[in-house]
């Protein structure tokens, strides 16, 4: 016979690394006011699950098959306008943290700091409230006003990453190579880079783009 509240917080796990789910289910089970209803393994699976159980929170991975986090918050929040949610990521940066926040999270947290922040982060969602992690909040503090690049400069941006040089880059997204070389000056202003490995190295590490 179950020990739990009434009033116990119903929360569903979205991530797609078993191993997380589990150790998120080891830090709740200990809690009276709080249960595990559910798990995700997709971004698709997570919508699927919260239309079914309609849980009290959610928590869940930004980078996840099929749908990722954030286009899975969106979607949540579409259909329940007051559903509570809470990112579990390795990403610090500020702009993947912003992009999540504007699409409807009310908490961010950093999965290796789960074991400190996760209780009081849950109950403070639960009650209405906002949950950031201070490190992630740092990094927006340090860019809040910065420009924000444009999806066409994240698209570019991560085709440089990924070995591009600007003729190919040109090629790929049916452009001439003057825009291309024009979009990298934008580009290496708004991030402060100096050059091409500089500008992929400080896109990547606040989020903007994957490496």
């Amino acid at each position: 016979m179950s020990c739990l509240p009434e009033t116990s917080i119903r929360i569903v796990v979205a991530d797609d690394h078993p191993m997380l789910r589990e150790g998120v289910q080891a830090v709740i089970e200990g809690e009276d006011d709080m249960e595990v209803v559910g798990e995700a393994a997709t971004g698709r699976e997570a919508v699927e699950l919260y239309r079914e159980l309609q849980p009290d929170l959610m928590l869940l991975d930004i980078q996840m098959p099929d749908l990722d986090g954030v286009a899975a918050i969106r979607q949540i929040r579409s259909e329940f306008p007051e559903a509570r949610l809470i990112v579990l990521t390795t990403y610090s940066g500020d702009a993947r943290a912003m992009e999540a926040l504007r699409a409807g999270a009310s908490g961010y947290l950093l999965k290796n700091s789960l074991r400190r922040e996760l209780l009081d982060a849950m109950r403070s969602v639960h009650n209405g409230g906002k949950h950031l992690n201070a490190e992630v909040a740092s990094q927006i503090a340090v860019h809040i006003s910065d420009q924000a690049l444009t999806f066409r400069e994240r698209e570019i941006l991560q085709l440089v990453a990924q070995g591009n040089s600007n003729k190919q880059i040109a090629h790929r997204l049916s452009l001439s190579e003057d825009t291309i070389k024009g979009h990298m000056k934008v580009i290496f202003a708004k991030l402060g880079a100096s050059d091409r490995t500089h500008a992929v190295t400080l896109a990547a590490r606040r989020g903007m783009i994957a490496i």
